[in-house]
Formats: C-alpha cells, structure tokens, sequence
C-alpha cells in the first residue's frame, strides 16, 4: 500500500510540474470587473502566473470543501459525544450496582461465605496419602 502511495504522490507531483510548465505565461487577476475598483480606489488586480492561479483556485476550492463537511458532520460529532458520555455514565452505573449487589446482605450469610483458614484447635482429617499402606 505504501509502494501504491508513493507511485501515486510522484505522478500527481509530475502533472503538477507539467501544468506549471504549460502555463507560465502572466495572466491579470482582478478583484471587480470592468474597472470598478478605481470607484474605491487603488488597484485591485495582481499579475500572476497562470498556473498559479490555477493551484491557489485549487487550495481554496479544497479548504471550502473541507470547511463545508467539517460544518455538515458537525451534528454526527456532536451526538457521537453524547452517546459516549451516555455510554461512561451507564458503564459507571453497572460497574455500581455489580458492587452494591455481589456482597451478600445479611452478616450471618457473609460470615458463612467468608472462606476461613484452618486454626490451631481445628482437628484435620488425615489424607489418604498419609495412611500406611496396607500388606
């Protein structure tokens, strides 16, 4: 995929190259037409190579498209946080009740259920392995 890339980052660079060589001759690029900027005074026209009007044309047709779906999905990021706040909240909540309700309620019924550890006076029933072996 990276090789597929590459193969195409250098094609696009070679058009862009090939576009820029084709066009090099000065174009005017004016604000106002037909002389309606000499009402508010100055000039409002730059010489400029054709091609680079033709990139900058292309940037700023990008950067709207960009800004146009960035406003678009705007309600999807919005509800998509919501949703993963909602989804915290009742992760948190399961995580309480699971707590308050897997220790049992009755101190009878924990103390029966608390494992203990054999103490000193308890008599422990020899194991099979421990009995003499019968002739």
């Amino acid at each position: 995929m990276r090789f597929i890339r590459l193969i195409f980052v250098v094609l696009l660079a070679l058009v862009l190259v090939a576009v820029a060589l084709a066009n090099r001759e000065m174009v005017t690029l004016s604000a106002f037409p037909a002389n309606f900027g000499q009402y508010l005074g100055g000039t409002w026209s730059i010489a400029l190579p054709l091609f680079l009007v033709i990139f900058v044309a292309f940037a700023l047709g990008m950067l709207a498209g960009l800004v146009w779906e960035w406003l678009r999905e705007a309600h999807i990021r919005r509800e998509a946080r919501y949703r993963g706040a909602e989804v915290a909240r009742l992760q948190g909540e399961v995580g309480h009740l699971r707590d308050r309700h897997a220790a049992p309620q009755d101190e009878v019924l924990a103390i029966l259920d608390a494992p203990t550890a054999p103490s000193a006076t308890t008599v422990v029933p020899p194991s099979r392995a421990q009995l003499p072996a019968v002739r």
